[in-house]
């Protein structure tokens, strides 16, 4: 891709004056292995759940769209029980309570962006009946900032009662809520720490932005940034280590992306039974450039799930439209993951 398109791509940092408180795993087993049942450990002697994996392997084949290179579906060990993917596609509403230019949410009012959503997800629902389209609220709870601030990590932490409001919000309508991190100059490790207690929820997920990640030092914006696999791995760890104490079901990890660099060392990501990777196309303009970033970015270096974003603004400016449901589910894979921002 050209310079200019990418720089096309890039979003603005959106900096706040406000305070506030405080290589692939084993292969997947074979299709033959159908089992709904509960299976005993004869070394621990302790009942564990297996999902129907004939069930599972046929959604992943129609998430591909049939492709013939061996890209999609990703080979990857068997999730939990209880999975969200590839039996539901989640349609999020992203931003923050403290800005109406991050995103949906946080831009208009609770109620008619809760009924908006909803509206989204019905869309979504028409366009694909063979996946159960579910609602979500993506929140930014670590937000990238152009000064240092009192730690010098160029991060701002949202205050917990923040969070707490958009989890109050999601529950009426059912809706899963993301947690998204932009660490500055701050580690994916140390940010999702913080915020263990909120993902220990059932419902409760989690996003994380190279594009905010400094690792030279620079002003957040200047330039973008990157994760290496390392850094996901970190994400991935923590999660790993919430849903065993937890016995919780899988969590969602969601990595945001609209450039070659933002994400280093890609096959070096780690597949596992209890987070399931999603990488969402990021970064707005035309219908043309959003389509080649998702076949340079996210089809030719697969992870795991693929995961599509969507502008309200952005992508409806100059002559561009945004893409529709029914154009979306066409792609190769098919995203499982919308976010409208």
């Amino acid at each position: 891709m050209k310079k200019s398109a990418i720089a096309l791509l890039a979003l603005p940092l959106l900096l706040m004056s406000i305070s506030c408180e405080k290589g692939k795993a084993a292969d997947g087993v074979t299709a033959t292995e159908k089992s709904d049942t509960v299976k005993t450990d004869t070394k621990e002697k302790t009942p564990t759940l297996t999902i129907d994996t004939v069930d599972f392997n046929k959604r992943m084949i129609a998430l591909s769209n049939n492709d013939t290179t061996g890209r999609w579906p990703v080979k990857a060990p068997y999730p939990l029980p209880g999975a969200l993917l590839p039996y539901n596609r989640i349609i999020a509403f992203y931003g923050n309570l403290y800005s109406t230019r991050m995103g949906i949410l946080g831009e208009i009012p609770r109620k008619e962006m809760l009924a908006k959503l909803q509206g989204e997800v019905a869309k979504w629902q028409a366009a694909d009946s063979t996946v159960k389209a579910i609602p979500a609220l993506h929140y930014i709870a670590v937000t990238a900032q152009g000064a240092p601030g009192k730690n010098n990590m160029h991060r701002l932490r949202m205050p917990f009662k923040q969070i707490d409001t958009v989890i109050s919000w999601a529950k009426p309508i059912n809706a899963l809520v993301f947690l998204d991190i932009q660490v500055g100059h701050s580690t994916v490790k140390a940010e999702v720490a913080e915020l263990e207690k909120y993902l220990s929820m059932p419902n409760v997920h989690l996003g994380i932005d190279p594009e905010f990640s400094m690792k030279n030092g620079e002003r957040p914006g200047s330039k973008i940034g990157h994760f290496t696999a390392s850094d996901i791995n970190d994400a991935i760890d923590i999660l790993v280590n919430i849903v065993r104490k937890n016995k919780l079901t899988p969590k969602v990890l969601v990595i945001h992306r609209f450039t070659q660099g933002m994400v280093k060392n890609y096959k070096e990501i780690k597949t596992v039974p209890e987070v399931q990777i999603v990488m969402d196309m990021d970064g707005f303009g035309s219908k043309v450039l959003k389509k080649d970033s998702y076949v340079s970015y996210i089809y030719r270096e697969p992870v795991q799930f693929a995961g599509f974003k969507l502008f309200y603004k952005n992508d409806n400016k100059n002559d561009w439209k945004m893409y529709s449901p029914e154009e979306l589910v066409k792609f190769t894979p098919k995203p499982i993951y919308i976010q409208y921002q």
